[in-house]
């Protein structure tokens, strides 16, 4: 048996850093991450957005045209990159095929970027990561929260305490894909419950997702965390959709 277990580790340990890039399979010389330098380089980093909600906007530009006439509960929304190829692959193996590596690679390079902004001075990190909870049904037919991943993996990185069961979907909703803003905002209505709000009164706090696209589920948890009593509510997140024509 034990031998069985010590044989399962070192196969789960490869899996996770595993010799080839992840995306363009070159060996790889230095298994701290598993992607190349070369495709690091290449992924959509989010160079110019909102600074605000993190929608990808031209340079010079301060703020989106949405934010500019209604901010968001949240104080700002802190990710890496645009949603766009080949990172929207990585997330999709990840978050509907089980690809662990993929998840773990992208949150242990949005810890990355994450700790960068705080030595530029241009982020003040959370004091306590809430990772965007799945409804029961959904958790039940996926077999994993990818939010919940990402939280444990940037937790573990950036030495924050994760949260776990601090909200709880108590309202199952209907797939926010294919919904514009004001759908997924009417979609997301009291959807969410804060249940330990003695973990929450007086600090900041971090929500953890996969994908921004509008904000309206981090909207609607911003909320309730911060009627709960939380003294500021951050985003972090892998990615940011663009705005796309016909999306409002």
């Amino acid at each position: 048996m034990h031998c069985q277990l010590a044989r399962f580790k070192k196969v789960y340990n490869r899996l996770l850093q595993p010799d080839q890039c992840l995306l363009c399979l070159d060996r790889l010389h230095n298994h701290s991450l598993a992607i190349c330098t070369g495709c690091q380089y290449d992924l959509p980093w989010l160079l110019h957005s909102c600074q605000h909600c993190a929608l990808p906007i031209p340079e010079g530009d301060p703020e989106c045209s949405a934010c500019q006439q209604q901010r968001q509960p949240f104080t700002q929304v802190c990710c890496a990159w645009r949603y766009d190829f080949p990172l929207d692959m990585l997330v999709g193996n990840f978050k509907y095929a089980k690809d662990w590596p993929a998840g773990r690679l992208l949150s242990e390079l949005l810890a990355g970027h994450l700790h960068h902004l705080q030595q530029e001075e241009q982020l003040q990190l959370a004091d306590v990561l809430i990772p965007v909870p799945l409804a029961s049904k959904r958790l039940r037919q996926r077999g994993y929260n990818q939010a919940q991943m990402i939280a444990d993996w940037l937790g573990k990185a950036l030495q924050l305490p994760v949260l776990p069961n601090a909200v709880k979907r108590v309202r199952y909703t209907q797939i926010q894909q294919g919904l514009n803003s004001g759908q997924r905002q009417a979609n997301m209505r009291n959807a969410f419950a804060a249940l330990q709000p003695e973990l929450i009164i007086g600090r900041h706090v971090a929500l953890v997702d996969d994908v921004v696209t509008t904000g309206a589920t981090c909207a609607a948890l911003s909320q309730i965390l911060l009627a709960a009593g939380a003294k500021q509510v951050d985003i972090y997140c892998l990615a940011r959709t663009p705005l796309h024509p016909g999306r409002n």
